[in-house]
């Protein structure tokens, strides 16, 4: 099943979203910043997912301010972390971390597509979701921590290379050709908005920014960058089309999933080396 508007000519001037219309979409449903949202229909939908990665630039430097702060005050690189993995939580009111435990809950049910997306819709979290959080959350401060204890510089990258990573996977899995698996929510609004082209050029600026941005830390560590950047994505388009076979397309819960998956898989690359 592809995206119903696959096909359909290209939008007359006036139905086409401003790149405006489409930073108050992507502010106002992936972060709880001020931004009022002018439109809500397809066209401010698929630019707003491609601006996506702009929030998460935002989120990662305001993540950083407090943990570089409480470092620089000698309060060590673990609560450094510790803070700057709870503020991309905060900013988002927790609702990437909710959806990538409903949406362990789902795979985990072994159940059927239509009881495993009934379950995802409750507002409990089960034993699946619960494990699954934890480890992730484990993983985070484990390797911010790793790098804050290298240097602040190291962590701020660190911690604003993860989140820009995590909105681009979302950008990705709202790429044509990905379904929606229920027709309501936030993730039906957004489904199969991202033309293929647009999403491959925005995947190609993120990696080239986050190469330059670690360049002055020698070749090896743009590199590490830039590999950090990949394997997030790789990790996230797994997952992606896990969930496209076993729920039959695409949920908000899954975004949020693909999104804490590809920041994981991320920080991981960049504690190592």
């Amino acid at each position: 099943m592809t995206d119903s508007t696959d096909d359909r000519p290209p939008l007359p001037p006036a139905e086409r979203a401003t790149l405006a219309d489409g930073i108050r979409f992507a502010f106002g449903t992936l972060t709880v910043l001020p931004a009022r949202i002018t439109r809500w229909d397809r066209p401010a939908a698929r630019t707003g997912m491609a601006c996506a990665p702009l929030a998460g630039l935002v989120v990662g430097l305001l993540a950083t301010v407090p943990g570089v702060l409480l470092l620089r005050l000698g309060g060590g690189p673990l609560l450094a972390a510790a803070v700057s993995a709870a503020v991309p939580a905060v900013l988002t009111r927790g609702l990437h971390l909710d959806g990538l435990a409903d949406t362990a809950d789902g795979l985990g049910s072994a159940k059927p597509a239509e009881d495993a997306l009934r379950i995802m819709k409750q507002s409990d979290i089960g034993p699946f979701g619960v494990i699954t959080l934890l480890f992730v959350l484990l993983v985070q401060v484990a390797a911010l921590a790793n790098a804050y204890a290298d240097s602040w510089v190291r962590g701020a990258l660190a911690a604003v290379t993860a989140a820009v990573t995590a909105r681009l996977a979302m950008t990705l899995a709202a790429r044509r050709g990905v379904p929606a698996a229920r027709p309501g929510g936030l993730g039906a609004a957004v489904a199969g908005v991202v033309p293929p082209g647009a999403a491959a050029a925005v995947a190609a600026l993120v990696l080239a920014a986050a190469a330059l941005a670690a360049l002055p830390a020698g070749p090896a560590a743009a590199a590490r960058h830039a590999a950090a950047v990949l394997a997030g994505l790789l990790a996230a388009e797994l997952l992606l089309r896990r969930c496209v076979r076993r729920f039959d397309g695409v949920t908000g819960d899954v975004f949020g999933a693909v999104c804490e998956t590809a920041a994981t898989s991320a920080l991981v690359v960049l504690a190592l080396g």
